[in-house]
């Protein structure tokens, strides 16, 4: 381990910013749980307001660049297409 002061910070910040980055991929794993079993169980006024709340959590992600903007419209593609079809 590095014993000057820039690396000490710089390391005490990189396991703040991974713990941050855990706590929203956790929350997001839960978001798209929450939205296939709505979709899943065919309540359907649910699913459009979790998906709704779920883009929203999806975007801030990719915004902060915690996931790819790619995988962030790959997500957001796959769950509202899967709405559409059980419409």
């Amino acid at each position: 381990m590095a014993s000057h002061a820039s690396a000490l910070k710089a390391h005490r910040q990189s396991l703040k910013n991974r713990e941050h980055n855990r706590q929203f991929r956790s929350r997001l794993r839960g978001a798209l749980k929450n939205v296939r079993a709505a979709i899943d169980g065919n309540d359907l006024a649910g699913a459009k307001t979790a998906l709704k709340q779920t883009i929203s959590l999806i975007d801030r992600m990719a915004n902060k660049g915690i996931i790819h903007r790619n995988a962030a419209g790959r997500y957001k593609s796959r769950l509202t297409t899967r709405l559409a079809v059980r419409s």
